[in-house]
């Protein structure tokens, strides 16, 4: 990288590639935004987020000055020295991921490298099935601009880890980089550019494509994985005297071998990447005739989430309620700190009880707009959490936010029977109890017959 220049350009200014844009800005990098979509331009233009992220407002705000958006790719290539590719691979019918975007990406990208004469690093971060980087990706760069990739230009699959909501944190502060390389050069070059603005030390793995492109896929299924393992630990343990989950897989996560990460249950996974990374290596494995068994079952798993929840729920208005009464779901986007409902298991569970003709009523921090899209009329939305209890006869809790986990037991106040359903055991079981038939999944009963 000329240390002179210190330019890069971003193809695609969605969710990864805005925040990943303007990390680099706010590093002292001049960065080039190339996105199609005009109102993304203008926002980022203006020195707005154009997309809701914590903590990004305030990196474009630093970086402000140095980073300009533009539909003109090819001026973005001959201005800047690497190019990160970020667009969408949407899911084909099979699980598998298309590469269309990636490839219009590459066609624009093509045509600004066939007027360069300088050498220029191309990274790829989208999620890609393994054998496209190395196949009809360098194809593609190669043939439309003419040049030799390992010599003209470079070629890297960088694929990040991180979670919506945390964006700006996990790209600054990875666990580690992944690289999969055309050559030794170019993946110098690409490993230079993050230690320049990573805040911590990361480990690198560096690589061929094709084992790049399926660590990406096992490293995302092996988290669904544990995400599924916890969870039927937290069922096991409600249907055990004095069990506790947290107690459980803290214990577990003392050991080395296992960590305590991803094993909280209480939930299935959603979002936009763990869902569908699993299905994808699925039908990796089934088309190359490999066994996927594990990866088969924790899809399965995570899919049969709601419907426990839905059982659980219906079996608490039956017992408690004449006439059933309304559900509460205090939660719709997948995670908290993020707007996206997409597999989101509290809008999931919105419209399974939706579908049962069992009135609902919802609220949510961030995603209401995106959910409505999606719920239509058949999901009343509130504007609060408060209203959303009030208007309910049993409070379901799906998302962990902390807006949520500062609620106190006079919100429940009521005059009716009130069930709450604390899917991540926010609350204090002690102080919610006296107040409300409380029950914490993962939480089995003590003596008296109540949870804690």
């Amino acid at each position: 990288m000329d240390s002179k220049r210190r330019a890069v350009s971003v193809v695609g200014l969605g969710k990864l590639g805005c925040p990943i844009a303007g990390c680099f800005a706010a590093k002292g990098y001049n960065v080039i935004g190339v996105e199609r979509d005009t109102r993304t331009v203008d926002f980022i233009n203006q020195g707005l987020s154009p997309i809701f992220e914590p903590g990004l407002q305030a990196i474009l705000e630093k970086g402000r000055g140095s980073l300009h958006a533009t539909h003109d790719c090819s001026t973005a290539i001959a201005e800047t020295d690497a190019t990160f590719i970020v667009v969408p691979t949407p899911s084909e019918e099979d699980g598998t991921f298309s590469n269309q975007y990636v490839l219009a990406a590459c066609e624009a990208i093509a045509s600004g490298l066939a007027n360069k004469q300088t050498f220029h690093l191309v990274i790829l971060i989208s999620t890609v099935m393994p054998g496209s980087t190395g196949g009809e990706i360098k194809r593609q760069l190669e043939q439309l601009s003419g040049k030799s990739c390992g010599t003209d230009f470079g070629l890297c699959y960088a694929p990040t880890f991180i979670a919506l909501g945390s964006v700006v944190r996990d790209f600054l502060n990875p666990d580690y980089l992944l690289i999969g390389e055309s050559e030794t050069y170019s993946g110098d070059l690409l490993e230079s550019l993050y230690r320049d603005i990573c805040e911590n030390e990361p480990k690198v793995a560096r690589m061929n494509f094709m084992n790049a492109e399926m660590t990406k896929l096992a490293n995302n299924t092996f988290i669904t994985t544990k995400i599924a393992f916890g969870n039927m630990l937290a069922q096991i343990c409600e249907r055990l005297p004095e069990a506790h989950v947290d107690v459980v897989t803290s214990a577990l996560g003392l050991d080395s071998r296992i960590g305590s990460k991803y094993m909280k249950g209480g939930l299935g996974y959603g979002g936009p990447c763990l869902d569908r990374d699993n299905v994808a290596l699925t039908a990796l494995a089934g088309n190359i005739g490999a066994n996927a068994g594990i990866v088969v079952a924790t899809d399965e798993s995570n899919r049969l989430e709601v419907a426990r929840l839905v059982a659980l729920i219906e079996s608490k208005r039956d017992a408690k309620m004449d006439n059933g009464g309304t559900v509460g779901v205090l939660g719709l986007s997948y995670k908290p700190g993020t707007d996206v409902v997409e597999a989101s298991q509290g809008l999931n569970l919105a419209q399974a009880l939706a579908a049962e003709g069992i009135p609902v009523i919802a609220y949510d921090p961030a995603a209401l707009d995106r959910a409505r899209h999606i719920l239509g009329e058949s999901v009343g939305l509130a504007e609060s959490a408060e209203i959303c209890i009030q208007k309910s006869d049993v409070v379901v809790v799906t998302t962990p936010w902390k807006e949520f986990e500062e609620l106190t037991p006079c919100a429940f106040e009521a005059s009716g029977p009130r069930v709450v359903i604390d899917c991540w055991r926010i609350f204090d079981a002690s102080q919610f109890a006296a107040m409300t038939d409380y029950i914490a999944l993962g939480v089995g009963p003590v003596s008296d017959g109540k949870t804690t």
